[in-house]
């Protein structure tokens, strides 16, 4: 019989960032008995020097063959959880094998819809997207509880993210993606906001309208909880990955 405690549990964080951005998160996991394992996607290795033309599609494979690796299976699926752009790859892993899924957990993130690209416009020539300066990043997602130190490791290791990752769309057809429990962890925006910009069929939340199982948890801070506020992100996840509906 799978228990919850059985299912194992993947962390997978967003642009520029690799495993090392959940260490904080997995420590204050330690204590449970759930089998968390942070993972950096293709693209996303530093020492890889054939990452700049990684794709969409290397990444939901890379993800595929981490939860295989771990003994995931229909009869046992993976919880997941996706951080900011991680939501293009996961998408895809829902939509290819939904069986293998048991819920994911976007944090500060969502499903992206069928057919987006994150960075459309992105010219083909540039082949790798760097890590924004601070105030240019800082409009575009909040850096709240972030302190100089977090910043200077964050500059230190990210990873300029491929440019095929950010202009592949995502092609999704399997409706049963739907049907895969679901929990959103709303930090820099609230989650009534969310839900109200879903039903509205706001472009970037429009997916979340469609989620059969649906849980909402605010976890109120900037875009990057895994370092301002990684002890209750920890607890947030834990318990997610418990539920049995």
């Amino acid at each position: 019989m799978t228990t919850a405690s059985s299912r194992p549990i993947v962390l997978i964080a967003g642009h520029w960032l690799g495993a090392w951005a959940w260490d904080e998160v997995l420590e204050h996991m330690a204590t449970d008995h759930s089998r968390a394992v942070a993972m950096t996607l293709p693209g996303l290795d530093a020492d890889d020097p054939g990452r700049a033309a990684k794709t969409l599609d290397d990444q939901a494979a890379a993800v595929l063959d981490v939860i295989g690796q771990l003994g995931a299976s229909a009869h046992q699926p993976a919880i997941l959880v996706a951080h900011s752009g991680a939501n293009a790859p996961v998408s895809l892993v829902l939509d290819r094998h939904p069986e293998l899924v048991h819920r994911v957990v976007w944090v500060d993130s969502g499903p992206v819809a069928p057919g987006s690209a994150f960075g459309a416009g992105i010219p083909g020539e540039l082949a790798e997207l760097p890590l924004p300066p601070f105030d240019v990043l800082g409009q575009q997602a909040s850096l709240e509880g972030l302190s100089p130190d977090v910043l200077e490791r964050f500059r230190a290791k990210a990873v300029p993210e491929p440019g095929p990752v950010l202009r592949q769309p995502v092609e999704l057809s399997n409706e049963d993606r739907h049907k895969v429990r679901t929990t959103l962890v709303c930090c820099s925006i609230p989650s009534a906001q969310v839900l109200e910009l879903a039903h509205a069929g706001h472009a970037m939340f429009a997916e979340v309208a469609h989620i059969e199982h649906l849980d909402v948890i605010d976890l109120p801070t900037g875009h990057w909880p895994m370092w301002s506020r990684p002890r209750d992100l920890a607890k947030v996840i834990q318990s997610a990955a418990s539920r049995t509906n």
